[in-house]
Parts: C-alpha cells; sequence; structure tokens
C-alpha cells in the first residue's frame, strides 16, 4: 500500500504492484527495443527484393530509432495528460500497424512511412512511459527494478533473434513483418498492467496503529528470526550488502566506465577474426552495454526526482534521437566505401570513449565549482549571506549600511517638513 509523504505526494511503495509494473515494462523493451534491432534481419531480403544497396536500406533501422527517441517527449505529454495505460495501448496500436502495412510494402519509401515512422511514434507513446512508471514504484530498489526491466532489450533480442530468421526462411520477409505486427499488440496488454499509483482506503487502521505501538513487553513474544536477520544483514563478513551499499553512491560514475569500456570493446573488435574470441567479447560488450542502458533511467531519477521521471526522460530520449537518424547511415556509407566493417567500428569506439570523457570533465569541473562556492559561503561575513546564480558568487548585506540608514532618515524628514 502506497504511503503519503509530507508534502501531500504518494511514496514509492518499493514492491506490491510494482513488480507487476517491472514485468510489463521488461515486455515493453522487449516489444520495442529487441525488435527495433531484429530489424536490420531484414536488410538481407530487403536489398535483394529491392535491389538497394546497405545505406539505403539502413534508413530503415535509423528512422525508427529516430522516431522512437524524437517523439518520446510526446509519450510524456499523453502520459501526463491521459495515463500511462492509454498512452501505451495506443502506442501498441501505432505500431503493430506499421508493420502490418509494412508487409505490403511496394518500394522502400512505403517501408520508411510504414516500418519507420508508423512504427517508431508507436514505439515512442509506449517506450518512455513505462520506464517513468518503474521509477513511480521503486525508491531504495530502484537499481534492481530497472536492471531486470531493461533487460528486456537483451534477453529479447537473444530470442527473437533466432525466430526472426526462422521466420523469414519459413514465410518469407512480409508474412514475417506480418507475425511481429501480431506480437507487437502484446504492448496492449503491457499497458493494462501500468495502473498509477493511489491511496488504498486501509479500513483496518486501528489495527495497523495497535501494531506499530505494540512493542515486545506487550505482546509477550520475540520474533528470533527477525533479529538475527537484522544482525546478518549487517554483518560484512557474511554478506556483500555493505560491497553494493558502496557502489550505489558511484552511479554516475559507474556509468562513465560502462560507456568506455563498450567503447573500449569497439575498438577490439577488427582485431576478433574467430568464434573462441568473438564469444567473450560478445559477453564483454554485452554486460557494459547493458549496464549504462540500465543506470540511465537511475542517473535521471537521482537528478530529478520521480514526480518529473517523465517529462525528464522523454527529453532524454528526444536527444538520443540525432545520433540513431544519422549513425547507421553513416556505418552503412563506411561500409560500402571501405569494403569492411572496421572504420565503423573504429569511429563508434572512438565516439563513445569520447563521450565517456567530456561527461567525466563537466562531473569535475561541476564539484570544484561547487568547492568553491562553500569556500567562499565559509569565507564570507556571517551577516552577509552568499547568494549565487550558478556560476558567479556574490553576497548581499541583509541591512544598509549606517551612512545609507542616517540619509534616508533625513531625506524622509525633509519630505515631512515641507
Amino acid at each position: 500500500m502506497a504511503k503519503v509523504t509530507r508534502a501531500g505526494s504518494v511514496a514509492p511503495p518499493d514492491g506490491g504492484w510494482g513488480w507487476m509494473i517491472v514485468a510489463g515494462c521488461f515486455l515493453v523493451t522487449i516489444c520495442t527495443r529487441a525488435v527495433t534491432r531484429c530489424i536490420s534481419i531484414f536488410f538481407v531480403e530487403f536489398q535483394t527484393y529491392f535491389a538497394q544497396d546497405y545505406s539505403q536500406t539502413a534508413w530503415i533501422h535509423s528512422i525508427v530509432d529516430c522516431m522512437t527517441m524524437l517523439c518520446a517527449p510526446l509519450g510524456s505529454v499523453v502520459s501526463n495528460h491521459l495515463s500511462c495505460q492509454a498512452g501505451i495501448m495506443l502506442g501498441g496500436l501505432l505500431a503493430s500497424t506499421g508493420f502490418i502495412l509494412g508487409s505490403f510494402a511496394t518500394s522502400l519509401k512505403h517501408l520508411y512511412l510504414t516500418l519507420g515512422v508508423l512504427t517508431g511514434l508507436g514505439f515512442a507513446l509506449c517506450y518512455s512511459p513505462a520506464i517513468a512508471m518503474v521509477g513511480k514504484y521503486f525508491s531504495r530498489r530502484k537499481a534492481l527494478a530497472y536492471g531486470i526491466a531493461m533487460s528486456g532489450s537483451g534477453i529479447g533480442t537473444f530470442i527473437l533473434a533466432p525466430v526472426v530468421q526462422l521466420l523469414i526462411e519459413q514465410f518469407s520477409w512480409r508474412g514475417a513483418l506480418l507475425i511481429l505486427g501480431g506480437f507487437v499488440l502484446n504492448l496492449c496488454v503491457c499497458g493494462a498492467l501500468m495502473r498509477p499509483i493511489t491511496l488504498k482506503e486501509d479500513q483496518e487502521n486501528h489495527l495497523v496503529l495497535r501494531r506499530s505501538r505494540a512493542s515486545i513487553c506487550q505482546t509477550g513474544q520475540c520474533n528470533i528470526w527477525r533479529i538475527m536477520r537484522g544482525s546478518t544483514c549487517r554483518s560484512p563478513e557474511l554478506t556483500f550488502t555493505q560491497f553494493f551499499r558502496c557502489l550505489k553512491d558511484y552511479r554516475y560514475v559507474c556509468y562513465l566506465f560502462a560507456v568506455a569500456l563498450d567503447g573500449l570493446c569497439y575498438l577490439c573488435l577488427p582485431v576478433l577474426q574467430s568464434f573462441p574470441l568473438l564469444v567473450p567479447f560478445s559477453c564483454t560488450f554485452g554486460y557494459f552495454d547493458g549496464a549504462y542502458v540500465t543506470l540511465i533511467p537511475v542517473v535521471t531519477a537521482e537528478i530529478v526526482g520521480t514526480t518529473s521521471l517523465s517529462s525528464a526522460l522523454g527529453v532524454v530520449y528526444f536527444l538520443h534521437a540525432v545520433p540513431y537518424l544519422v549513425s547507421p547511415p553513416i556505418a552503412g556509407w563506411l561500409v560500402d566505401t571501405m569494403g569492411s566493417y572496421t572504420a565503423a567500428f573504429l569511429l563508434c569506439g572512438f565516439a563513445m570513449i569520447f563521450s565517456s570523457v567530456l561527461l567525466g570533465f563537466a562531473r569535475i569541473v561541476k564539484r570544484l565549482k561547487s568547492t568553491q562556492l562553500r569556500f567562499l559561503a565559509k569565507e564570507s561575513d556571517p551577516k552577509r549571506p552568499l547568494w549565487t546564480n550558478g556560476s558567479v558568487a556574490y553576497s548581499v548585506a541583509k541591512e544598509l549600511d549606517q551612512k545609507d540608514e542616517e540619509s534616508m532618515a533625513a531625506a524622509v524628514t525633509g519630505c515631512n517638513l515641507t
């Protein structure tokens, strides 16, 4: 049952129906991100059927990703003004319609509009509201909840990739798109799970109050299991809880390291030419890729809070739109020009490492600035409190100087005499 905070808002219950929200978000990430990744499996069929090169075909994947991120603020607006349930259900209908219409396409332009624009718009209405709902239901276990929910992208890709390939072999690319259109309709079921947090009327408040006031002396009972469990959780020799609690305070740093090491994996990929080397690479790359993707909503929630999380995630994913739009065509152009994927891998690796270094430098500058402001606040006159606009520190006197007071009093006296 949700509780009311002092500010009047509903506190995250950290469990209960929240685990159904996690399950729903897990399925949403499968139906959106995993299915989007599987679209690239159709590229060989599209190139053969429409007689187009890789760069032209890659625009389909770019448009889907771009629309999903570009229209993420629209998904936040719909969920805030209507409901998260209505937004996800509407998005599921649009995405399914895009796949079904795409199965009847006669040119790449038709796929751009149906499989690209329409499906991407539907995914946008589902993705950010579902992720925001997890943050509203969890506080202490937020990282765990997001880890489970966001793992749907990797697990779904692992399962759907061979399934989609089998569907293409059995039913051609048109039949496979039609079946995926029916599969994506499960987003409507996921939307039905996303009920908002509401205050449940407690008909037995007096029993809860009596239990909260009771003590061991009043009841005459002592729960030995709870005492042992409490001591175990607080013992570093018996559990690893303390270690993971230490990492909790460094989520931003973990995010930076995950992005940088993911880029390093890209740089190592061109020299890995055998299957025994690609297997550990896939595990390492997938681990760090899943780590930084999972930490995006966690870090965002810590910065803006759960109230504005849906709108903030809409803006965050909106900023992903341009890279999602231009990256696949650029990579396709490099493949067509160079004749290999090496240049594309190197570009991705250096871009991710540079972004990690840039974010780390921005964090250091922010820390230095806050340290400087605290130092100035400590050295300033207590009667002249320190004010700041975020970049420049200055002080304003609470009271006027003695001379200013005397001149003002004289001016008032002169006005009264006249």
